[in-house]
């Protein structure tokens, strides 16, 4: 195999790391800085230049970008997606975990647990806002802050205001999230590696500080994770588009709250608590994939007029309910399931012989004519109708 590392660290220990795990399997790997690439886009076909010369070809690829380059380095590493690179961490998958406030969308419509969290941009809504998530204690986060960097316990909804206030006058957009008291200073990171959790610690704040970030003063210690916080790390990571990636979580009284998705984890901290060869295991994971590059589904199944992509829900008291794939007369409608989720359950490709239950979800492939007549209609709220005003049109209008 012959990996790029996208990294602006040739030096930095992952960097160093997942460099030497791949030689000393007999690959060949190279650190390219990503900042030093041009999206090449007047031939027929996609392409790169690197240091103002073609790219030579490269069967995968490690994106490890920086958040201060997130915008360029997605452009990058989408544009070797375009050119069938494989790569674990998709450009969007980046993108959804570097923005907070996206990732928790994208998260909490796959119901995986969370901190109470909410957003808001008026002064007015603030208040509103820290009662709906539980009140103070509050925690307060930048959308784009790393390494524990702003992220700030608020005791008082007084000074919960005051800090929104001042952060938002300097236009910057915050979160606001409950603050889980029985996991003060303490949470844990899952390395999860294509399909499975390949190490954890749990990192334990130093003194009266609650944030628990090596990078704070945090001590490291390893973790044996039972299979709630597997699959919830393994589900987060995958629901982002991620097949590399560093899971933070809380340890709730009732089961993990996920923090965070880092799509580019630091593994110096995790190997020395663990003593595992973490890098090794993300190498072999890549190679054991580079002949599936990741694709945009949507983008590659909707290019057929007529043909897409949508997701189709099994209500309580459809037809569908109790009949099997085969019977379900799907594909005499030239419509072809892709995948069902049932519950907190994934089942890809499902066979025909699939008995169908009241609210499962069906990925499907097929004419979007006949898939639209089989989703429901939108519950809309009820519209009040309002009174006139005294004087429904102003004089001189």
């Amino acid at each position: 195999m012959k990996l790029a590392i996208l990294s602006r660290a040739p030096r930095a220990y992952s960097t160093q790391r997942l460099k030497a795990a791949a030689l000393s399997r007999g690959h060949q790997a190279k650190v390219l800085n990503t900042l030093r690439f041009a999206i090449d886009l007047t031939g027929p076909e996609p392409d790169l230049q690197f240091r103002g010369r073609p790219l030579s070809d490269y069967d995968a690829i490690l994106p490890r970008i920086g958040n201060s380059i997130t915008y360029f380095g997605t452009a990058v590493v989408r544009q070797f997606e375009q050119m069938d690179v494989y790569t674990p961490n998709t450009a969007n998958g980046i993108s959804n975990s570097r923005d907070k406030l996206r990732a928790n969308q994208i998260l909490s419509r796959h119901n995986i647990g969370m901190p109470a969290t909410t957003f808001v941009r008026n002064r007015a809504d603030v208040r509103q806002a820290i009662g709906r998530v539980g009140g103070a204690p509050v925690v307060i986060k930048l959308l784009e802050g790393t390494q524990g960097i702003g992220v700030i316990l608020a005791p008082e909804v007084k000074v919960a205001e005051a800090i929104i206030e001042t952060l938002h006058s300097t236009n910057q957009n915050v979160l606001i999230q409950s603050f889980v008291q029985e996991s003060r200073g303490r949470d844990v990171r899952a390395l999860v590696v294509g399909d499975r959790v390949v190490a954890a610690m749990r990192r334990v704040a130093h003194g009266d500080e609650f944030r628990s970030n090596v990078h704070r003063g945090g001590s490291v210690e390893p973790v044996a994770l039972d299979t709630a916080y597997e699959q919830a790390a393994v589900r987060s990571a995958q629901i982002m588009g991620l097949r590399v990636a560093g899971v933070d979580m809380l340890e709730g009284n009732d089961g993990p709250l996920v923090m965070e998705v880092n799509s580019s984890p630091g593994l110096e901290g995790i190997e020395t608590a663990t003593n595992l060869d973490v890098a090794g295991a993300i190498i072999d994971y890549i190679a054991g994939q580079v002949a599936f590059p990741e694709i945009d589904v949507r983008q590659r199944l909707t290019v057929s007029t007529g043909y897409g992509v949508a997701e189709l829900v099994v209500r309580a008291g459809a037809d569908l309910v109790g009949k099997t794939i085969s019977e379900s007369g799907l594909s005499e409608r030239d419509i072809t399931v892709l995948t069902l989720h049932r519950g907190t359950m994934v089942v890809p490709n499902p066979r025909r012989g699939v008995e169908l239950q009241a609210e499962d979800r069906l990925l499907c492939f097929g004419r979007l004519e006949e898939m639209r007549t089989m989703v429901p209609e939108r519950r809309r709220r009820r519209a009040k109708v309002r009174k006139l005003p005294k004087e429904p049109i102003p004089e001189g209008a």
